[in-house]
């Protein structure tokens, strides 16, 4: 008889292997379950195998990552919400540093690609908003935006989280941002108040 699937058996094995990832233990299916009170038989009844634990991990990365974007609370300044958006990408990776790294391990594929893509999404309905709102101009593509704001967030924290820069370093991403969304047609004045405005939900409570 197949095993029944406990959702606390399975967030426990997830929230161990990123804890063991932060403590840099080797990650074996008895090192896993090891002091967890539950079988390695929980690993296959939850993941199918070392690989599908893999898979949930990195999944798991974009699962928190869509929770920190949906709390975002939106305005009517896009540019605004844009900076918003990337405040909170960058706690979320500082929080999660080792999550955060699994996501964009390519060498196992994700359980919901779909899922992950969403993310991205918030960041293109921003773009989208600023283009209609005549902060960007008409002929942008809100994808090409979204995508050059994430890679800007992406590399800044990637050099933070686990990384050889202090955290004074996502300080760059301010003007950063600002030199992209002027280059794409927005006042230079509005668009730097915009993005303090929006920046300072990184070091929010």
């Amino acid at each position: 008889m197949a095993r029944s699937k406990d959702p606390a058996v399975r967030t426990l094995l997830i929230e161990r292997a990123a804890q063991m990832l932060r403590t840099r233990e080797p990650i074996t299916l008895r090192s896993l379950v090891a002091g967890t009170a539950v079988s390695t038989m929980a690993v296959y009844t939850h993941f199918g195998s070392m690989d599908g634990m893999w898979q949930a991990l990195r999944q798991e990365g974009f699962t928190r990552l869509a929770a920190r974007f949906a709390a975002v609370e939106l305005s009517a300044d896009p540019v605004r919400d844009l900076a918003a958006l990337m405040a909170a990408y960058l706690r979320n990776a500082l929080e999660h540093p080792d999550l955060y790294r699994v996501m964009f391990d390519a060498n196992f594929e994700l359980e919901d690609l779909k899922a992950a893509d969403a993310t991205l999404e918030y960041l293109v309905q921003a773009a989208d908003r600023g283009r209609r709102a005549g902060r960007f101009k008409a002929g942008i593509v809100p994808l090409d935006l979204a995508i050059q704001t994430w890679a800007i967030g992406h590399g800044l924290v990637s050099l933070v989280a686990g990384g050889p820069l202090p955290r004074e370093t996502l300080d760059h991403g301010a003007p950063m941002l600002a030199a992209l969304y002027v280059g794409v047609g927005d006042d230079p004045a509005d668009c730097r108040a915009s993005i303090d405005r929006g920046w300072a939900l990184l070091d929010s409570a």
